[in-house]
């Protein structure tokens, strides 16, 4: 009898064991459903929220991989989160920190940005340059951007590991914490410096100007970054931030994801969210951009981090 004891305990345990380390199939259409009306807020117009909530459930409606969502309107209050908390592997969006880190830097040494700070700054927004980027992220230092993730306030933000700054974990939360900084939201930048770091964003080049941009009307201005990385684990990161001016009005979208089969697949999950998101909150107002042709989307990676050595860490 006791051997037929252990023998079922043992086969419990093992049961057990198998069922707390399965993987738990999660897809964004789960999360959105499971979100339910509380997805967002738009002070007491519920009509409003829920509405949105509604349509970013539907943009998501079969989808698949983690999607986390983050919204902020000035005009009608609206905030929406959905997963905002998850962390992901930031790919190249950690090059907006790292733009406003130096803009901080030369704020609090009461100068402006020297030209070397301005030749590695700009290429780094607009066309993504890696090279520049990892001159940036030496200079500053991983102190000072740490300190500066705290002043902004965001919890959740980890630099990478071995000094590799595209394997930096951020959450859609604490990316809209950092946009909030170029929108005056926090008052940690002087106008001047919330003007040329939104300058940059507006102007990158063409081919990167995918993803939250979809669905926004004529005469709203886009100032974006955008971060598209394979990893072994969880596939496709694809990423899109952006701040939108115009009409009157500001608001901040952001769209982390990761689980995604290809870049492709991402940019249009991206897409769907931004284009609901748009649509609700310029009603009436003709389209300026339209969904990216997958003709035009590559994929090639953003090269925000080297290729996976055994083991799963980067190659040395």
């Amino acid at each position: 009898m006791a051997f037929h004891l252990r023998t079922c305990r043992t086969a419990l345990a093992a049961a057990l064991t198998t069922v707390l380390l399965a993987p738990i199939p999660a897809t964004a259409a789960d999360a959105g459903r499971r979100q339910g009306a509380e997805l967002c807020t738009a002070g007491r117009d519920r009509a409003f929220a829920a509405r949105m909530s509604r349509d970013i459930r539907a943009a998501l409606s079969s989808r698949r991989g983690a999607v986390s969502v983050a919204v902020h309107d000035t005009r009608t209050g609206l905030v929406c989160n959905l997963a905002s908390r998850r962390r992901y592997d930031s790919a190249s969006v950690v090059k907006v920190l790292m733009m406003e880190a130096a803009l901080r830097r030369a704020q609090e040494w009461g100068r402006g940005l020297t030209a070397w700070e301005r030749r590695r700054i700009r290429p780094m927004i607009t066309v993504s340059d890696n090279t520049a980027t990892t001159w940036l992220w030496r200079n500053l230092g991983q102190p000072r951007l740490s300190r500066f993730l705290r002043h902004v306030g965001t919890t959740s933000t980890t630099l990478g590991p071995y000094g590799f700054w595209g394997l930096t974990r951020t959450t859609a939360a604490d990316q809209m914490k950092l946009l909030g900084v170029l929108t005056g939201a926090r008052g940690d930048l002087r106008a001047s410096s919330r003007a040329y770091g939104l300058r940059q964003m507006a102007e990158v080049r063409r081919d990167q100007r995918w993803g939250v941009p979809a669905g926004m009307p004529r005469g709203v201005r886009a100032h974006l970054k955008n971060g598209w990385l394979p990893r072994a684990k969880f596939g496709w990161r694809v990423h899109s931030v952006g701040v939108f001016t115009g009409a009157g009005r500001t608001y901040r979208i952001v769209v982390l994801s990761h689980g995604n089969p290809s870049m492709s697949y991402g940019v249009r999950t991206i897409e769907r969210i931004a284009q609901a998101v748009h649509r609700g909150l310029n009603r009436g107002r003709a389209l300026g951009q339209g969904f990216t042709p997958e003709s035009e989307i590559s994929e090639v990676p953003d090269g925000s981090a080297p290729a996976e050595g055994e083991g799963g860490k980067p190659a040395a």
